[in-house]
This record gives structure tokens, C-alpha cells and sequence, in this order.
């Protein structure tokens, strides 16, 4: 009995010893050294190649090493067995971090007190908007959407949540389906993109969409924070609507192409942020140790937990 961890581009001796540590008396292979399919009992991936999942007879679960999965389920000869994603406090709390830092950034203009500190002049305009004047809209509420509003609840912001289903939380307005979402796109002064990357969701973060978000809220226009997956997002559409005021700002850890090209707009756009795709690097000890788990439990007896439902994409 084998695992196999396909990670194309990560260090696999540094992963590998970690596994080893928390699942001693296995044996792990790569695609590199796998030579018995027969004996693949479980996969361990992120963005595999193509068709390497195919033809392992005795594959029980895929692992993935993240939150997100649209890099296993586009592969169109994925066997049929339990997909489970990374549900882990430490990838959590660091993706709310993330969010919150970035709706302070555009609260408290930091990219305009930058701007004047490097012409060593502060201009007379003091108007400083407080969190409880401003209204946040946060698209996807699952386990990181949930975190991050309740967070940004506690810093005074007005939080709602899109969700296609409907939901519910203490202090946060909860909207679902197609008219739930253009409620809450006309009362988000700041958009928080952490949606899942499906079929439905592929372009959302479009000119249309960029259309319905207000202009009048206390930040003077609308702002866009994308921490989902760059499939989500047009990065055209951005550009533009930055240059027609229909957004005022952005913050974008993710793009349509990583990295992000050189010669792209948003690296020098005065109203743009970006990162890295690091908003929620989980520590390496922690994904492992929640895969580990998952697997002894699976041995015992128990159910996979976080199994992705192929038909929602998540």
C-alpha cells in the first residue's frame, strides 16, 4: 500500500518528510517514481497532471493540499472517489487576517498617505470614514466567509454574506440566490470575492457585476477584494472600471494567469494592491497533520470529512 503525492513545482522531499513523520510504516511515491499503480491507496495533490489520477485501481480518497479543488476537478479522467479539501483553523484565521488588513488599507486611505509621505506633504483633506460608516459584502460563506465577516463584524464593519444557499449568522445580514446577490451588491462599499472556482462562478468579477456596486457609500466608490481564485475575475474588467470610477480601489491576491505577468497594469496601478496568492499559505505542518488524521480516521472506520460535492464544484 502506497500514497501518492503529486504536487508538481513543491518541494516533495520537504512534504515527504512530514507525512512520513505523522504516517510512519507507509511507503509514498511521486509521479516521478510511481511504478505499481495497484498499490495507490490514497493521492495527495495539487494541481496533478492530467490523466495521473486515472487507472489506480485501489485509490480510495484524493487529498487536496488546499482549500480549493478546481484544480483536481478539471481533469476530465478523474476516477470517482471521495475528494476532501483542507479545512484547517491556522489557513482560516490567516485568510481572515488577510481580508481584514485589506478592507483597513481602504479605510484608512493608505495608499493615500503613502502617496503623500513620498512628496513629504499631507494634503488638507481629513475626511476619515469610521468601519461602522461603511458596508461590506462578502461573496462566498462557507467556512473562510464565515470567519472573515464575523471578524470584520468585530471591527465595527456592516457585514452581509452571498451564499447560493441560503444561510445564517449572528449579526450578519445573509443573502442567497439570484436577487439576495443584487441586494447585496448595492450595499457593498467593499466586495469580498472568496467564492470557490466552478462552472457558475468562472468570471464573476465581471463589468456587469462591477455596474451594480455602488457609488455613493462613505469610501466614494466601490472597492474589489479578490483572496478566491484568479478564474473568478476579469482582469480587463477590472482595469476598466478602475479607469471609469466604477471602482475606486482594489486588492487582488489571485489573478487569471500566476504569477502575475510583468507587463501587467495592476502591478503599477495607483489604486491597486496585489499579493502574492498568500493570503492563506497554511502552515506546512498543519496541512499535513490534517491529512494524517483524515486518513488514520478513514482506517478506523470513520467518514471523510470536507468531501467536495462534485456537482456544486466544492
Amino acid at each position: 500500500m502506497s500514497l501518492l503525492f503529486a504536487a508538481p513545482g513543491w518541494d516533495e522531499g520537504f512534504w515527504l518528510k512530514r507525512f512520513a513523520a505523522l504516517l510512519p510504516g507507509r511507503a509514498f511515491v511521486t509521479p516521478q517514481t510511481l511504478a505499481d499503480r495497484a498499490a495507490v491507496r490514497y493521492a495527495i495533490a495539487w494541481r496533478p497532471p492530467r490523466g495521473l489520477l486515472a487507472d489506480l485501481p485501489r485509490l480510495e480518497a484524493i487529498f487536496s493540499l488546499g482549500a480549493g479543488v478546481d484544480h483536481i476537478l478539471s481533469d476530465p479522467r478523474l476516477p470517482d472517489v471521495p475528494i476532501a479539501r483542507i479545512v484547517d483553523p491556522d489557513l482560516t484565521a490567516r485568510m481572515s487576517e488577510w481580508v481584514a488588513l485589506h478592507c483597513l488599507m481602504h479605510l484608512r486611505q493608505t495608499r493615500r498617505y503613502e502617496r503623500q509621505q513620498r512628496e513629504r506633504m499631507w494634503d488638507d483633506d481629513d475626511d476619515q470614514p469610521a468601519a461602522r460608516d461603511v458596508r461590506v459584502g462578502i461573496l462566498g460563506f462557507g467556512e473562510l466567509g464565515r470567519d472573515a465577516a464575523g471578524k470584520l463584524a468585530a471591527l465595527g464593519f456592516q457585514v452581509a454574506a452571498w451564499s447560493a444557499s441560503a444561510k445564517s449568522a449572528p449579526g450578519i445580514a445573509c443573502f442567497d440566490g439570484a436577487a439576495g446577490l443584487e441586494a447585496m451588491l448595492a450595499r457593498a462599499d467593499i466586495l469580498v470575492c472568496l467564492l470557490p472556482l466552478t462552472a457558475a462562478t468562472r468570471g464573476i468579477l465581471n463589468a456587469s457585476l462591477f455596474a451594480r456596486l455602488p457609488r455613493e457609500g462613505r469610501l466614494g466608490g466601490a472597492v474589489l477584494i479578490n483572496a478566491g481564485r484568479g478564474g473568478l475575475q476579469v482582469e480587463a474588467d477590472i482595469l476598466a472600471a478602475l479607469d471609469s470610477g466604477a471602482l475606486k480601489g482594489a486588492s487582488l491576491d489571485v489573478f487569471e494567469t500566476e504569477p502575475l505577468p510583468k507587463d501587467s497594469r495592476l502591478w503599477t496601478h495607483p489604486a491597486v494592491y496585489v499579493s502574492p496568492h498568500n493570503s492563506a499559505i497554511s502552515h506546512p505542518d498543519a496541512v499535513a497533520r490534517a491529512i494524517a488524521e483524515q486518513i488514520q480516521a478513514h482506517e478506523r472506520g470513520e467518514p471523510l470529512r470536507n468531501v467536495v460535492d462534485r456537482k456544486k464544484g466544492y
